[in-house]
């Protein structure tokens, strides 16, 4: 099978996006099937994509609006060449906007199956995009449902996404299916090494978190809830490997607290070092209320580190409160995280169990079986399609060609209009005005 995925950020992008897209393409590769995967230039990509082939890149602006994520600029015909010569089988959407948009007139205008994976809450994204971050975060639910309903399948990578897009309206078929876990990967980093490297003695106990450095992962939460933890720990260390915008909120607060010395940031990491990361931590802290799926808290159980975390989509389908680590509910307080944490340390017999039944979590998560999965869910999508009365077999002549295109761009403004329309509304009911009133028009 040929399958076609369009993503928004790829390698050597760090986010879990990426990650996931990337996996699921060499574990696919890996099943006998062939990848084309278009995503915006980054960065650093000139070199990776020595590494990987199949990748087409689309010109994009980097950095965009203060974040580490790269927008592309409109290259419709490139694209389209580009498709044409690879001939898909299958369209996979990784995004609901900018090349969202290019995939789903791609499928429209070939008569493939489209599949969207709705990894993000994109609402939690929209201080990135506004000043008035409220409008834009009904704006890209709006956008996120809508799109999902001109798919004819959608992944959600967790149960907790999958009932929130029903509550919210997508009334396609949607499947559970998370982002696969490399288990003897994790299971065999040198954490010993990695505590050297960093200068972290033998015997610290180690609160380590690994991932994307950014506002929306409640990172400022997370670093004063540990400020307690570590005053009270002397032989205690805050491990975070990562980078983004958060770092220097993080590295403050330990300033302003006098630990300074007992934090440990490794920026970005990549490779072996991930393995040896997770393998140097005793308890794996985490904080974000923004997941769709717990990638890296299955990684971390992967390593043998258990979790302590809130209660969120993502944390809640692989966190057993009690067995493998503690699932706090959200609206703990800095304080109620801090004691979850000193209790963990101080009963190291509960720590060997949370181990055992980490260990026996991730098994779960393995890669093979996603992808698996994966490979069904497209093989059934492509069967739907060949009986439908409307799928050929042979290329679209012109004429048809035309026709799907405008349907396609007829989907897509429909779409966006409906969800700025929707987005008024609201506005207007939060705020009070008619349009009889004066201040309305």
């Amino acid at each position: 099978m040929k399958i076609c995925m369009f993503t928004n950020t790829y390698l050597p992008h760090v986010g879990g996006v990426a990650r996931s897209v990337s996996f699921f393409a060499e574990d696919l590769r890996k099943l006998g099937h062939q990848l084309m995967i278009i995503a915006p230039t980054f960065p650093g990509c000139e070199e990776h994509d020595k590494t990987e082939a199949g990748i087409f890149r689309v010109p994009a602006i980097q950095k965009f609006n203060g974040s580490d994520f790269s927008v592309r600029i409109p290259s419709p015909f490139l694209v389209d060449e580009q498709i044409d010569s690879f001939r898909p089988d299958i369209i996979h959407s990784h995004h609901p906007y900018l090349l969202g948009d290019a995939a789903l007139r791609a499928a429209r205008r070939r008569n493939l199956p489209l599949l969207f994976t709705h990894h993000t809450l994109y609402e939690e994204y929209a201080h990135y995009l506004s000043e008035n971050p409220d409008n834009m975060k009904r704006f890209a639910v709006f956008l996120s449902s809508n799109y999902a309903n001109l798919c004819d399948r959608v992944i959600a990578p967790s149960e907790s996404i999958r009932d929130l897009i029903r509550e919210r309206g997508v009334d396609v078929p949607v499947t559970v299916i998370p982002t696969g876990t490399d288990i003897p990967f994790f299971a065999k980093g040198e954490g010993k090494d990695f505590r050297r490297k960093y200068d972290i003695p033998e015997t610290s106990f180690v609160i380590g978190h690994l991932g994307r450095l950014a506002p929306e992962k409640n990172l400022e939460y997370l670093a004063k809830a540990l400020v307690p933890v570590l005053e009270k720990e002397k032989d205690s260390r805050f491990l975070v490997a990562g980078e983004g915008p958060s770092a220097d909120n993080i590295a403050q607060i330990f300033h302003e607290s006098g630990l300074h010395n007992r934090l440990v940031l490794t920026g970005k990491i990549t490779g072996p070092d991930l393995a040896d990361a997770y393998q140097a931590m005793d308890i794996f802290a985490f904080a974000s209320l923004s997941e769709t799926q717990g990638m890296v808290l299955t990684e971390a159980m992967a390593a043998g580190v258990p979790v302590i975390a809130l209660d969120a989509p993502g944390a809640r389908e692989v966190v057993r409160d009690g067995k493998n680590g503690r699932l706090l509910d959200r609206d703990a307080g800095e304080d109620q995280f801090a004691e979850a944490l000193l209790d963990a340390i101080r009963e190291p017999e509960k720590m060997l169990l949370w181990i055992k039944n980490a260990e026996k979590t991730a098994l779960s998560f393995g890669r093979e079986k996603t992808a698996e999965k994966l490979r069904q869910l497209y093989a059934d999508a492509v069967g739907e399609k060949q009986q439908d009365g409307n799928y050929k077999t042979k290329e679209l002549d012109m004429w048809d060609k035309f026709l799907l295109a405008c349907s396609a761009e007829w989907e897509l403004a429909v779409e966006k209009t409906e969800s700025v329309i929707q987005t008024m509304d609201e506005t207007q009911e939060v705020v009070g005005l008619d349009e009889s009133d004066e201040s309305y028009h």
